[in-house]
């Protein structure tokens, strides 16, 4: 990381450039006689009373005393990408909307509110893609209200992590007390390579509806309901996969969402016992398979930051990372 004019550390940064991507370098305490540098890459979302706060790709904030700082500049909005199609945030925004739709919505602004009977945060979340048309305030205030009235607490949903994410909007629900509760990574790659993967398991079922046995082994449904299945099958073109099993439930299950040149994965899941047989691979590649049939050529998932089978799984086939999103709760 270079922050030298003619060898000399400068800091080319000013309160102005809230709101863009800068790379700052900062003294710590070594513990020891020596001084320690940190460097910082990330969306300055404030400066203010001597106090900056930059977030991270990953959502979280650092804040940092302007008299430590030796070094900064601002960088390029975002990195540019080595890997899977090209996509901005607004077009997988919209798309990961649509694959996972609620039972109820009302638009305030370009903020949309979404309920569907608090099954998932995300379809029971504000998903804010613009301005809400009141201050931010006001608009938080008819948020907490529009859920409260249908027994919810309040979500808002929001990206980090590429360019025209929202960090400035999640350092701002800070301040209003909203605190983060779960983070995700959304990941994207090229559909043909996952759709030719292959793996010696029993043939995989694909259906238009999940039936009593899919249920049985997604692990969300705790709470049956009409509500439940509305948000499972909604999407422009939704597909079912199941490996059956010698019991009640399958051996594995998933679901894929095909949009335009878009297929979506979630629900993939696989019973404990046959774990590491290929069985998660042979469902998203029967689903690939079939989302290729209907002219979708990349591929998107969600993936919690803990999950790492799951992430170890999608890294072999290809996946890489877009953005990060969080659900903000009212505190």
């Amino acid at each position: 990381m270079e922050f030298t004019i003619g060898g000399r550390l400068e800091v080319r940064i000013t309160p102005a450039d809230v709101g863009k991507r800068v790379s700052v370098r900062r003294r710590t305490n070594s513990g020891g006689t020596g001084v320690e540098f940190t460097d910082v890459v990330g969306v300055l979302t404030s400066w203010n009373d001597g106090v900056m706060a930059i977030t991270r790709r990953g959502g979280e904030s650092v804040h940092i005393v302007e008299s430590s700082l030796v070094a900064g500049k601002v960088v390029p909005a975002a990195p540019a990408r080595r890997r899977g199609p090209a996509v901005s945030f607004e077009e997988l925004a919209a798309v990961t909307a649509r694959a996972w739709q609620p039972v109820e919505n009302e638009t305030l602004g370009d903020w949309r509110l979404r309920a569907a009977g608090g099954f998932t945060r995300r379809a029971n979340s504000a998903l804010p893609l613009g301005d809400p048309g009141l201050p931010l305030g006001e608009a938080l205030g008819r948020v907490r209200r529009w859920y409260e009235e249908r027994g919810l607490p309040a979500y808002v949903q929001t990206a980090t992590g590429a360019e025209g994410t929202q960090e400035l909007l999640c350092a701002e629900l800070e301040g209003h007390g909203w605190l983060r509760e779960v983070s995700a990574e959304v990941r994207i790659a090229a559909l043909a390579p996952v759709g030719d993967r292959e793996a010696e398991v029993p043939a995989v079922r694909l259906t238009r509806e999940p039936d009593a046995a899919w249920l049985a082994r997604y692990q969300r449904f705790s709470t049956p309901g009409p509500h439940v299945l509305r948000v499972l099958g909604s999407g422009p073109s939704v597909w079912f996969a199941t490996v059956p099993g010698s019991g009640d439930a399958p051996d594995a299950i998933g679901r894929c969402v095909v949009d335009g040149r878009w297929a979506g994965f979630m629900a993939v899941e696989v019973a404990p016992e046959q774990r590491r047989r290929g069985l998660a691979t042979a469902v998203m590649a029967a689903l690939a398979g079939r989302a290729l049939d209907e002219g979708a050529s990349a591929a998107w998932l969600q993936v919690e930051e803990d999950n790492e089978g799951a992430r170890a799984l999608y890294d072999g086939m290809g996946f890489a990372g877009h953005h990060r999103y969080h659900h903000y709760r009212s505190a």
